[in-house]
């Protein structure tokens, strides 16, 4: 008799527990109005953990939804984010992992609340971003620089997991790398037709390969099976850079390039596709994507369009690389135009990468550049001549014009990535200028000119954000927080602040440029940034980014 009271007892005991556990979990979720998941980040290394990247994808969908664990540990899916439905629950938190699967099912007019215990990573190693890896890996700064020139195909993981010593980099690795047009991937390399005019050749060219292959060898698995070196991580979000919710949306192919996206007056998203012949169309509210053919003037060379930028009317514009063309896309009609450059100017390194229409209209011609000489062009729309303009022609080794771009009058500014040049090209004398950034060797990339003809741009070389006013001429320079961040473009919100991302950190960084105060958000995934777009008919504004390495396109929404 005495022995089964003791057993009602502690089955009492144990029920009442479970009851509390739920009953807690049932207030915690009542107190948490307009969500619909919710939970708490913790581990027994540091018990709360702010800054833990935490993403639901529901059973059968191509979109993730993404928060942030704020100081408490907390996280919150507001109820608009997600359907109900069965979810795939990950985080990203360098260093940790969650110990097996986790899955959340949300139900119309409820609360779900999952905690997540996270554990030390068994594999650190795969964690690390490009910058991450930089960071680690010994060597001087010059040494590390050759490599922001590799992860536009592939990561740094792939290099130091690699076993090649010297010689195996040198006569078969270096040589193999070079012979790839830059839109390729490792999983679909495509080979150039010919070398651009300035690059190195000849000795000079062994000479730097043998350097490269010479460190590549010493921070590689190719004398050991561990690397004899500590990995390095950089620090998770924390306060403003947790207040986000970011949304990707898989597109349907992994060969799919998504290198530039903007949006139109429709909320509609539209990319250009770096290794395949179609410009895409994706529509938010469905996940749905459209593909279009894209004309292909110069078969059997390279595929692949690198920028696409919307004119005043809303038609989309595309840089045709290796096709030597530029195109028009009338979003009404659904229809190409297109203007090949002349047969004396199509040679095989010939690579028109980007257009500027924003101010074509104020005398009928649309600036574009070329890869393959380090030029500049002008397409007469109505006529279809080209003229040219050679700035580098009497010294052109290390130069590589980047980027054009027209402000008001449709003067061209264009960047000089190889060195630290501004250029501009004046549209009524055709005078050129050349103004050098304060950094020496910055790399000047990508970048927009704003409503007061200011070129804002991206320090690719200097980690910096660049800004260069049209009129008075002056140069003004941000550095960014985290090393080896390499801003690649900038785009200015309607704010003022200046926002641009990473091919090497997986950071999205946004700068006031009153206060230098620069909030950076940590995407979800491996990110391999280009070009960046802000939508400013939103409050707060919206980013949008495509993953070009990952076949999806990213929208990031500020909480503040």
């Amino acid at each position: 008799m005495l022995m089964r009271k003791k057993i009602f007892l502690a089955l009492a005991i144990s029920a009442a527990a479970v009851s509390l556990f739920f009953t807690a979990n049932f207030i915690r979720a009542a107190s948490s109005p307009g969500m619909a998941l919710t939970g708490r980040v913790s581990s027994e290394e540091e018990g709360a953990m702010e800054g833990v990247l935490v993403s639901a994808r529901k059973a059968g969908s191509t979109v993730t939804i993404t928060v942030v664990s704020d100081e408490k540990g907390r996280y919150n899916f507001p109820s608009k984010k997600l359907e109900p439905g069965q979810y795939a629950i990950v985080v990203r938190a360098v260093g940790y992992e969650v110990d097996g699967a986790v899955a959340a099912t949300i139900t119309p007019g409820k609360t779900a609340a999952v905690d997540l215990k996270l554990r030390k990573a068994q594999d650190l190693a795969a964690q690390l971003t490009n910058a991450e890896w930089l960071a680690s890996v010994p060597g001087a700064e010059q040494q590390k620089s050759t490599l922001l020139s590799c992860v536009g195909c592939h990561t740094v993981e792939r290099i130091v997991r690699s076993k090649y010593d010297a010689a195996g980099f040198t006569q078969a690795i270096l040589p193999r790398m070079a012979s790839y047009a830059n839109q390729s991937t490792p999983l679909r390399p495509q080979l150039r037709l010919g070398a651009r005019d300035t690059a190195l050749v000849g000795e000079d060219q062994a000479r730097l390969q043998r350097a490269q292959a010479e460190w590549l060898s010493t921070i590689n698995l190719s004398a050991s099976s561990t690397w004899n070196f500590p990995l390095k991580t950089l620090p998770r979000p924390r306060g403003k850079a947790t207040q986000v919710i970011i949304t990707e949306y898989d597109l349907p192919r992994p060969t799919i390039e998504p290198h530039d996206v903007v949006v139109d007056a429709e909320g509609i998203a539209w990319y250009s596709n770096f290794g395949e012949q179609t410009l895409g169309k994706l529509d938010p509210k469905t996940g749905k994507v459209t593909e279009y053919p894209v004309p292909e003037p110069k078969k059997g060379s390279p595929t692949g369009a690198l920028s696409v930028r919307s004119d005043k009317d809303g038609n989309l514009w595309l840089g045709m690389m290796y096709q030597a063309s530029v195109a028009k896309f009338d979003r009404k009609t659904e229809k190409f135009q297109v203007w090949t450059i002349p047969a004396e100017l199509n040679k095989d390194n010939t690579q028109i990468n980007m257009t500027s229409p924003m101010s074509y209209t104020v005398d009928g011609k649309l600036w574009t550049q070329n890869n393959g000489f380090a030029g500049v062009h002008r397409v007469d729309l109505k006529s279809g001549t080209w003229e040219t303009w050679d700035p580098f022609k009497d010294s052109p080794r290390g130069h590589n014009i980047y980027d054009v771009i027209a402000d008001s009058q449709n003067n061209a500014y264009f960047t000089d990535i190889g060195k630290e040049h501004i250029g501009r090209i004046d549209a009524k004398t055709g005078k050129l200028t050349m103004y050098e950034t304060p950094t020496k060797g910055s790399g000047p990339r990508r970048g927009m000119m704003d409503a007061q003809d200011r070129l804002w741009f991206g320090e690719y070389r200097g980690n910096k954000i660049g800004v260069f006013d049209t009129k008075s001429e002056r140069f003004r320079e941000w550095a960014m927080p985290t090393p080896w961040s390499n801003p690649y473009d900038v785009a200015v919100d309607k704010n003022g602040d200046a926002w641009t991302g990473s091919m090497l950190s997986d950071r999205i960084a946004r700068l006031d440029p009153k206060s230098g105060q620069v909030v950076e958000y940590l995407l979800p995934k491996s990110t391999n940034v280009r070009r960046v777009f802000v939508d400013n008919s939103t409050t707060p504004v919206t980013f949008w980014v495509g993953s070009n390495h990952g076949a999806s396109i990213i929208k990031l929404e500020p909480l503040d």
